[in-house]
């Protein structure tokens, strides 16, 4: 295919040679002459392992050239890979500019282009949050060409995964493939670019696309704080850390695994609050600042508050809630989030009745039931004996367990609302009814 990559920094610079390894025909373009100059002398304009071999041999054989015109590029090409960066501004917030001035340029490349030479296709490779492709970029480029996308020019957003530094071996064997399709045939065009390549290929909406390149930073940063932080924690400690971590990962059923990694209600139970409480003050007694593993809880915390707000913008008054143990198949109730949030409920003076199969007052011993009678002692007159029971009384259903009973019993449609706690399974559907509202997606 014949491509144009806008902006030659890093993704871009590796993103062009590397095309032009698979065999395409590559034009890069950046407004900075040094380097369109560096490029056509066969040198890379970036420090990377493998990128100057490389673009010596594919400037060599004609595969790759650069050009300051983005009329030029854009006109020469089927496909237009934007690459160019999205900084900071002073304010945190995500800068722009560079986007919507390509994006000016390329829609008018395309309106020049009048239709020869087949569609073209606009691929975002630049990170940038949700939503900036389809109401600010697109707006700009359908400005700017005359013409719908989707229609008369292809839009995609295809997020990279390279590393600087290992950044040609990572293009060449990605950990998966990303594209955010605007419309089918957008997506075709993108996939067509990495044929052959290994790894995985998603294709999706584009704010999904967009947010998954954040989502990656965003753990990659929080697993490598959490990692330093309880360096330190057991440096303090007198504790080898490093022997630690390597016995952390070697569980890969719950700590390096899928585990506890989707969207839904905050934690809870006898172990994870009180062990993080206790780590957390032991890394104060040592004078260690861990900030990600002290906002752990207040973030916790702030998710239960996410519930009652659900519940608080129906402006209904009887609430059911099923499920009250601290996860599925136990009867304890012992810092349950469920717990949490009926006395929270309760104590705003909504009428409140609860389900929980799992859970007979009479059989509560020990610990588990002088907590519950410390934190909602009126239990007794709120417990119902059936599913059936909860429905009557309710006008908001939350739902906080996926017993089978339970799911099989839920109406569809907008009495009563139902506040989804756990994902339903059907959710997706229920996405649609005026009476439905999910916690976290």
């Amino acid at each position: 295919m014949r491509i144009s990559v806008l902006g030659l920094g890093y993704v871009g610079c590796v993103s062009a040679a590397c095309l032009a390894g698979l065999g395409h025909e590559v034009i890069g373009v950046d407004v900075n002459q040094v380097k369109v100059d560096l490029v056509n002398d066969g040198k890379a304009p970036v420090v990377e392992e493998r990128i100057g071999e490389l673009i010596a041999e594919v400037v060599r054989t004609g595969a790759l050239r650069a050009t300051g015109d983005v009329r030029e590029a854009v006109t020469g090409s089927e496909v237009s890979l934007v690459c160019v960066g999205t900084p900071s501004e002073p304010n945190g917030s995500l800068c722009t500019t560079y986007l919507e001035r390509v994006a000016e340029q390329i829609g008018a490349a395309v309106a020049g282009r009048g239709g020869r030479g087949g569609r073209h296709t606009v691929v975002f490779r630049s990170t940038m949050l949700p939503g900036t492709c389809l109401n600010l970029l697109v707006p700009i480029l359908e400005k700017h060409a005359g013409g719908t996308a989707g229609t008369d020019f292809g839009v995609a957003v295809n997020p990279e995964f390279l590393r600087e530094g290992t950044s040609v071996r990572d293009f060449f064997d990605p950990p998966k493939t990303v594209i955010g399709e605007l419309d089918p045939a957008s997506g075709d065009v993108v996939a067509a670019l990495y044929e052959g390549l290994p790894g995985e290929v998603f294709r999706v909406p584009v704010p999904t696309a967009e947010a998954i390149k954040y989502a990656d930073n965003a753990f990659h940063g929080l697993k490598i704080g959490f990692a330093n932080e309880l360096g330190a924690v057991c440096q303090a400690l007198g504790v080898d850390s490093h022997q630690v971590m390597d016995v952390f990962l070697a569980d890969r059923k719950l700590n390096i695994s899928p585990a506890y990694l989707r969207p839904g209600f905050a934690f809870g139970g006898s172990c994870l609050p009180k062990d993080l409480r206790s780590l957390v003050h032991a890394a104060q007694r040592a004078d260690v600042s861990v900030p990600i593993l002290s906002h752990v809880l207040p973030s916790n915390s702030d998710h239960l508050q996410r519930a009652v707000e659900l519940v608080e913008r129906t402006g209904k008054r009887r609430v059911g809630l099923f499920g009250l143990s601290f996860k599925p198949g136990t009867d304890d109730l012992r810092e349950s989030p469920l717990v949490e949030l009926a006395e929270r409920l309760f104590g705003k003076g909504y009428e409140l009745r609860i389900y929980d199969p799992n859970v007979n007052l009479s059989r509560l011993l020990g610990a588990n039931r002088e907590y519950i009678e410390t934190r909602l002692p009126h239990l007794a007159q709120l417990l119902a004996q059936s599913v059936g029971e909860v429905l009557d009384h309710a006008e908001v259903c939350v739902v906080g367990t996926r017993d089978p009973a339970v799911l099989s019993a839920l109406p569809h449609g907008d009495d009563p609302v139902i506040v989804d706690l756990v994902h339903l399974p059907d959710a997706d559907a229920r996405r649609a009814e005026p009476g439905y509202a999910g916690l976290a997606w």
